[in-house]
């Protein structure tokens, strides 16, 4: 399972592909009201629904579970989960990026979790790839121009429908030579 650790996300992501690999039914899905932001530039993100799931990290000498909230997405995917602050701060978990582990306490001593460097490549790779067909997909222009909330039906998938632009942005252009390329940028923003 690719599972990425991002502390600087505020929220734990699961794909519906993931969901659906687990046999888990959408009956164990709750309701979601909440959109985040993130995904696409200047475009709210609407989950389908979220659920509770037990997370362990460990083996069994020495392991430590916990049950995490999860909101899951019907976006493209290049990992099954991500995993973010909420989830170090319930595992008292410290990451150290420089040598890709994470450690957190266990009943049996510290719990260290880690990857190669060769296996972050390979999922950073996939991950640009995915964001690049994203970006430069006939549909993103589409995304920006839809104005109105969508309505999900949670007994089917979802589509890339779920994203709809933020009221309190604006298009600027980017480069005189080429009107088509333009950025999203807050109209909130102060002048510092």
């Amino acid at each position: 399972m690719k599972v990425l650790m991002d502390g600087g996300s505020g929220i734990n992501i699961l794909y519906v592909d993931t969901l659906n690999a687990m046999r888990i039914p959408r009956s164990e899905l709750r309701p979601v009201s909440t959109p985040f932001h993130g995904i696409i530039p200047g475009m709210l993100a609407y989950p389908l629904r979220q659920i509770d799931l037990p997370v362990t990290f460990g083996d069994r000498a020495n392991f430590h579970s916990e049950v995490l909230t999860f909101k899951v997405v019907d976006f493209p995917r290049s990992y099954h989960a991500i995993l973010g602050w909420p989830c170090y701060a319930k595992f008292m978990a410290i990451p150290n990026y420089t040598y890709l582990k994470l450690k957190m306490s266990g009943p049996n001593g510290v719990i260290t979790m880690g990857s190669t460097f060769s296996h972050a490549y390979t999922c950073d790779r996939e991950h640009y790839e995915l964001a690049t067909i994203v970006i430069n997909s006939s549909k993103l222009p589409w995304l920006r121009e839809l104005s109105t909330p969508v309505v999900l039906d949670y007994n089917k998938p979802a589509s890339s429908s779920a994203f709809r632009p933020l009221e309190e942005t604006k298009a600027v252009g980017i480069d005189p030579t080429n009107p088509t390329k333009m950025v999203w940028i807050g109209t909130q923003l102060l002048a510092k």
